[in-house]
């Protein structure tokens, strides 16, 4: 691919002012909406502030990057035109007496700014009072930034927590009398510093707070890449409040969340690993440094599952009629982009029998006051972590849900049930404790971005502002997520290190590299430094981190030490087996069409699919196969059945040699492997076969306005 980088428009800005406040818990209330495609509700953000930032001045001059030096103007929203009802409770059982409102709205066709669904504002403040001064003034209110794009934002409102009932728990007054903006705050910094055993009670009064009325709006403007919101008089970070509401809707076309069809022709809506991560979900921190937790109430039709990642196994609470509501939450502090969401007609696919001892295995392992106990000294921020739990750490398998569209349910039922168990137990094995007490595994559609699913996310990418703002280098190139040169390079480092270690050492030091930074952010120095410590001496050689980082991540082609290590590979059991059979092949290919009667017929050995794959790269390399060959490959192996990366191969051998009878194939899986099937549309293209490129133009035109919005530029790059 040629990758034009152009940093104006490649680099993924990252604005918020992590430095100054951090958000420590989430609570989202939303509603999901297929027929107007939005998810509309409100999120409150809980804020700790350093004291570090009490007399310091706003980070107005990073994030206010006005260049023509216009005046950034905040505004007061008009009245929400969406129903607004403060009056609900909260349940003691962690769930919620939730709105009424279910299913409604048409398309979202606010402008450009979103803010106000194109409405003027007849409260808009734009005087000079609250425009950016890059001079740091004493008068300069304290301006928070958040990470936000493709969202209409329509309220920013202070949250009174002090109205909460017993919140007076959490000051050192008996009665709240005289309410302040410092009463507030502190209520919210005792909420937020509870201990790790108190988690339950801090979930509930988390909720409670999120559910408090309002106690003034705050004034609020956005931009392309950031919501920014200030209170008048406020200078520092700890003078802001630090319970704030938003209410917001998502659009249609926002980059974080895919609405689509599952493989049964049912509407579904998914969050995705995107380029921007979740700032078009909801207003947050993106910056992984930024670790919070979360709880989320979402509604949707009766006939809609919702799924997320969180630590709990939600089951739909039923409200009015035709409408359901699902709430999950998170007790271990994450960075904002690893919250997701699913909505769809999904089944829950369950094992022919359950037995109760399963049941019993969640409830025992879940985390709770009763079993939360100290067997060890973590490195992570507090929180109720599994590690400490004793029972926790000789659970082999964790209770797990599997949710599929129907028309996937025998499959599901035939194999994938039973590979789950073996796959957890064998994780156990290598890495130890589970992190969270459960699982849901979701089959996504084929219009799912699996490799986007893997980009890279560093902490500093960039040049960090004061403020705590940066970029993610080429972060919005849409090619750049197809380049697997930095995955593939770090799976042979990981296995070049295995095999200098020795299997059993280098298992055992992932153990104790997942046991000693578990619930931490971490870097690649961090995973090699410590390695590095536990290798004997006589293993090291010239192993060290810089040295690493030179062969493998600075040098372009293929690192010297795997060139020299790939000789060795090549003599092993089950490559010598492809290479044997890879040589009868080229004996079939080579024959001719009528053979002689006392020719006998090769006999092919079954094949693992990791060997099928190596076996038709081995093919690839040749100049010429004919169709018989390929026809009798296709019938040997049953290529059109096999897993997506044999099908891969076999489709590339396809489109090499022209081989016109399977082109059915080809169309099949740029349709249901619509990620992988990227570097197949370039193939086509490039070999200027007429009848080839006719195959690309009909799949994209069927696929187009499924795909995510880099793999459609990328493709429609290749076509056009």
């Amino acid at each position: 691919m040629d990758i034009k980088l152009d940093p104006s428009q490649d680099d993924l800005p990252l604005m918020a002012n992590t430095s100054h406040t951090l958000v420590k818990h989430y609570v989202l209330d939303l509603d999901v909406d297929f027929k107007s495609q939005i998810i509309e509700g409100t999120i409150v953000l809980f804020f700790e502030s350093g004291s570090r930032f009490k007399k310091q001045s706003s980070s107005t001059e990073e994030t206010c990057q006005s260049e023509s030096n216009e005046a950034c103007k905040f505004r007061m929203p008009e009245a929400c035109h969406i129903p607004v009802t403060n009056t609900r409770t909260f349940s003691s059982k962690m769930g919620y007496n939730d709105f009424t409102v279910c299913g409604k709205g048409e398309k979202d066709t606010s402008g450009k700014d979103g803010n106000h669904d194109n409405r003027e504002q007849a409260s808009g403040i734009s005087s000079s009072k609250y425009c950016c001064d890059t001079g740091n003034h004493e008068s300069e209110d304290f301006l928070l930034v958040l990470d936000c794009c493709d969202l209409s934002v329509l309220k920013v409102e202070e949250v009174d927590v002090a109205a909460v009932p017993g919140i007076e728990k959490f000051t050192k007054s008996p009665k709240l009398t005289v309410v302040s903006e410092e009463l507030r705050n502190q209520i919210i910094h005792e909420l937020v510093t509870l201990p790790a055993d108190r988690w339950r009670e801090q979930l509930d009064y988390y909720a409670r707070c999120s559910q408090a009325p309002g106690c003034g709006e705050l004034l609020f403007d956005t931009d392309a890449w950031s919501l920014q919101i200030r209170k008048t008089g406020a200078q520092t970070a700890s003078d802001f409040p630090h319970a704030i509401r938003i209410r917001y809707r998502t659009k249609p076309q926002g980059r974080s969340v895919t609405w689509t069809s599952d493989q049964s022709g049912r509407p579904c809506v998914y969050t995705m690993g995107s380029p921007i991560n979740n700032r078009a979900l909801f207003p947050c921190q993106e910056p992984p440094v930024a670790m919070s937790t979360w709880q989320a109430t979402v509604r949707a039709a009766a006939c809609f599952v919702v799924l997320m990642s969180g630590e709990n196994s939600a089951k739909p609470t039923q409200l009015q009629e035709g409408c359901s509501s699902w709430h999950y939450y998170v007790t271990m502090p994450m960075p904002a982009s690893t919250v997701t969401i699913a909505v769809g007609s999904w089944t829950e696919m369950k094992p022919e029998t359950c037995s109760s001892h399963d049941l019993a295995t969640e409830r025992s392992f879940s985390p709770s006051e009763a079993d939360f106990r100290y067997v060890g000294v973590c490195g992570h921020m507090e929180y109720p972590c599994r590690f400490q739990i004793a029972s926790a750490t000789t659970q082999e398998i964790i209770p797990h849900r599997v949710f599929a569209p129907v028309c996937l349910r025998g499959a599901c039922q035939e194999t994938l049930l039973r590979l789950i168990p073996p796959c957890l137990s064998a994780a156990h094995s290598v890495l130890g404790t589970h992190p969270f007490s459960r699982l849901d595994v979701l089959i996504v559609p084929a219009n799912f971005p699996s490799l986007g699913m893997a980009r890279p996310n560093k902490e500093k990418t960039g040049h960090v502002s004061d403020s705590g703002s940066s970029v993610i280098k080429h972060g919005l190139n849409p090619e750049k997520v197809f380049m697997q040169v930095h995955y593939l390079k770090g799976y042979f480092l990981l296995w070049f290190l295995a095999k200098r270690l020795g299997d059993d050492a280098y298992f055992s030091f992932l153990r104790k590299f997942v046991h000693t930074f578990h619930g931490q952010l971490i870097l690649s120095q961090d995973f090699l430094q410590m390695l590095l410590e536990n290798i004997p001496e006589e293993k090291r050689l010239d192993l060290s981190v810089e040295n690493i980082f030179r062969d493998w991540l600075e040098s372009s082609g293929i690192p010297q030490p795997l060139l020299r290590e790939r000789q060795a590979g090549a003599e092993c059991g089950l490559a010598r087996q492809v290479s044997a059979e890879v040589a009868k092949w080229i004996r079939v290919n080579r024959r001719p069409r009528k053979r002689k009667r006392r020719e006998t017929e090769e006999v092919f050995e079954k094949l693992l699919p990791d060997q099928l794959v190596l076996l038709l790269e081995c093919l690839l390399e040749r100049k010429t196969l004919n169709p018989r060959t390929l026809q009798s490959l296709e019938r040997t192996y049953h290529l059109p059945e096999q897993d997506a990366e044999v099908r891969h191969r076999w489709c590339e051998l396809i489109v090499k040699h022209r081989y016109t009878k399977a082109y059915k194939d080809v169309e099949r899986f740029l349709q249901e492997d619509q990620a992988m099937g990227i570097y197949l549309y370039g193939e086509l293209m490039l070999s200027e076969d007429a009848g080839q490129q006719q195959v690309a133009r009909r799949c994209f035109k069927l696929t187009r306005e499924q795909m995510d919005r880099s793999s459609a530029e990328v493709v429609a790059e290749m076509l056009f």
